[in-house]
């Protein structure tokens, strides 16, 4: 075991000490959950729980376990679908296809983009986890589009301040069931692991803060095609959002979506799009923007809906 020490800052002062323990330390919440369970957490002296509140200025120990060697390897693969949009020295923008993880993960098997860009040669930065060294952002597996993996330290460095500090234009196309009322606006609900679901996330009171903008772009007789833009970027927040206001995104089992209405579109996975991507590029500052079209089965099953309509 090995401790460390240090104050909390400001800027988490008022946060669930897993939620703040965790971005300090790069743990996942889960972890830090089962370090305060064994008590290997304590505040100015005393042993804190999970759900505590942090308090600026106050003084953190934590007791963490030795690292355990990587089980982790990320070797080339090639993924098929996988297409480079951009390639610079500083970055590399790639349209993901479904069923494609980011990077490897416990419990994941399939292929991933970091293999696929190391299929093709492309070298990306060594910064961040092992498993997701370049990686800036993410999509789900069953999510496709446009995304940025970081080539340079540098690009890394600016790119996940950028996502920190919201500057970056993060813009979906998602299908929605039944029409949201008002056709546009604006979605802010905090959301959090799901309470009784690990693999789940929710609407929750205690969660990170999480704001969606939405605009209608079309109205079918059973669904609504909308242009979602993301001012946070929580796991799975768009899915979330719109299942939390009864509108879960089309073809999403998981979030409460009709299993009907998937098979009549053909849809095996959520009808959700990363459609367009904005930065300031990190090699000089200027304003860059990559769009991807929706792939086949989400075109096809717009094309279903408007004939249904």
């Amino acid at each position: 075991m090995s401790l460390r020490t240090l104050p909390v800052p400001d800027g988490l002062d008022g946060m669930r000490l897993d939620a703040g323990l965790a971005r300090m330390l790069g743990l996942s919440r889960t972890v830090v959950a089962e370090l305060a369970a064994d008590g290997a957490v304590r505040v100015d002296g005393s042993t804190a729980g999970k759900s505590d509140r942090l308090v600026a200025g106050a003084w953190l120990e934590v007791e963490l376990p030795e690292p355990a060697e990587p089980t982790l390897v990320v070797t080339a693969e090639a993924v098929e679908g996988l297409v480079v949009l951009h390639e610079d020295e500083e970055i590399v923008v790639v349209d993901k296809p479904v069923g494609v993880a980011v990077h490897p993960s416990p419990g994941w098997s399939g292929p991933t983009v970091v293999a696929g860009l190391a299929a093709l040669g492309i070298r990306i930065a060594t910064s961040g986890a092992a498993e997701r060294q370049g990686i800036v952002h993410r999509l789900d597996a069953g999510t496709t589009g446009v995304m940025v993996v970081a080539k340079s330290e540098r690009a890394y460095s600016v790119l996940k301040d950028a996502f920190r500090e919201r500057t970056v234009s993060k813009v979906y196309l998602a299908t929605v069931q039944g029409h949201p009322d008002p056709s546009e606006g604006t979605i802010d609900a905090p959301i959090d692991r799901h309470p009784k679901h690990d693999w789940r996330f929710a609407v929750m009171r205690d969660g990170r803060p999480s704001v969606t903008h939405y605009r209608t772009l079309e109205a079918f007789r059973a669904a609504s095609l909308l242009e979602v833009e993301l001012e946070t970027g929580r796991t799975h927040q768009i899915r979330v959002h719109f299942s939390a206001v009864r509108h879960p995104c089309v073809g999403d089992i998981t979030y409460g979506a009709d299993p009907v209405l998937a098979r009549t579109l053909g849809l095996t996975r959520q009808w959700l799009h990363a459609h367009r991507l904005g930065f300031h590029h990190p090699a000089d500052g200027r304003w860059v923007e990559f769009v991807s079209e929706p792939p086949a089965d989400l075109a096809q099953a717009l094309e279903t809906l408007r004939a249904a309509s």
